[in-house]
């Protein structure tokens, strides 16, 4: 990293919303393969980086509230331990259509960043043993990489442990 906001493709609203914080950031853009079995490994993969430093963003309904999990490509989300996170009771993926209607994004190129509706949001723990993870930047064969702590102010984020292996 270390290059201020070096772009690479056209600006996605979270490219936009990284660049109008002022934070230091880089994309990454990649061959996206349609038939690729998960996004995050494949951006992993792509980009030669560990897949516990790339994170997927997942909405969640705890207790009837949309809430994005966002967690390494390498693991699962912990339902539980999201609605702990949160001060909720339950909670249960989303309908992939609400998703995508509530975000302004389609799947696999979901990003914490920029959503067109500001969701409640929960950073995995795991994200602070790195300097920059990877997250979409808003569409699938985009990533941007930006350090943890501006990705958790960015989206005003707790960060809990929300992942199982």
């Amino acid at each position: 990293m270390g290059k201020k906001n070096k772009r690479q493709g056209s600006a996605t609203p979270a490219i936009v919303a990284a660049t109008e914080a002022g934070i230091v950031f880089e994309t990454h853009a990649y061959e996206h393969d349609p038939a690729a079995p998960s996004y995050g490994e494949e951006a992993a993969e792509a980009m030669g980086v560990p897949p516990e430093q790339v994170f997927k963003t997942l909405v969640a309904d705890v207790d009837g509230t949309l809430t994005v999990a966002v967690v390494p490509v390498s693991a699962s989300l912990n339902l539980k331990a999201l609605a702990a996170a949160v001060g909720g009771k339950r909670a249960a993926m989303a309908d992939p259509a609400a998703a995508e209607r509530t975000t302004g994004y389609v799947r696999g190129g979901i990003s914490p960043l920029g959503q067109r509706k500001q969701l409640p949001t929960v950073l995995d723990a795991s994200a602070e043993e790195y300097a920059a993870v990877f997250v979409s930047a808003g569409r699938r064969g985009l990533e941007i990489e930006l350090a943890p702590s501006d990705l958790a102010e960015l989206t005003g984020a707790v960060v809990a442990p929300v992942a199982r292996p």
